[in-house]
């Protein structure tokens, strides 16, 4: 997967889901085709919203370069989300009822309790579905250290 600096090479104009969850604010990794970013409402540690650059609304209308980007994506979130916020199960929810540009909802899932700094995260839904309504704010710190787990994976698997 090639990244490319949002600065440096953006060549695209941010749909309006991008900018709902907080691009380039909350961004982790943007590739050709889509971005990483922390969702700024936290159901569980380390929730991820993983949205296309594309103005497509419909999944099946992304290229098929997409795709094999997306799968890239997903393996290396999970590889970070694992040890970030230790999971049990992680959910990658396409919900697209008021956001409606392709994303997934990237949701570690555990019992119990993670904590980061002084805030404490529960997944309220556990076992069964996610608990959207039930969410701490982002904060820049939260940001800060999921894009330091993301830069070291990517130190790890030799390219950043």
């Amino acid at each position: 997967m090639q990244a490319k600096s949002s600065e440096l090479m953006r060549n695209h104009l941010p749909n309006a889901t991008l900018l709902k969850f907080g691009y380039p604010k909350t961004l982790i990794q943007e590739g050709c085709h889509w971005a990483v970013l922390v969702r700024p409402a936290q159901p569980t540690l380390g929730s991820l919203v993983l949205c296309s650059l594309s103005g497509e609304t419909s999944y099946g209308d992304l290229p098929p370069a997409a795709f094999a980007e997306q799968g890239e994506l997903i393996a290396r979130m999970e590889r970070v989300l694992r040890r970030f916020s230790r999971y049990e199960r992680i959910n990658h929810l396409m919900l697209m009822m008021v956001d409606p540009h392709v994303h997934f909802h990237v949701l570690p899932r555990y019992s119990g309790a993670r904590r980061f700094e002084t805030t404490e995260f529960e997944d309220k839904g556990w076992p069964g579905l996610p608990d959207l309504s039930s969410t701490h704010p982002v904060s820049e710190a939260l940001i800060e250290a999921l894009r330091d787990s993301w830069r070291s994976a990517a130190n790890e698997e030799g390219n950043l």
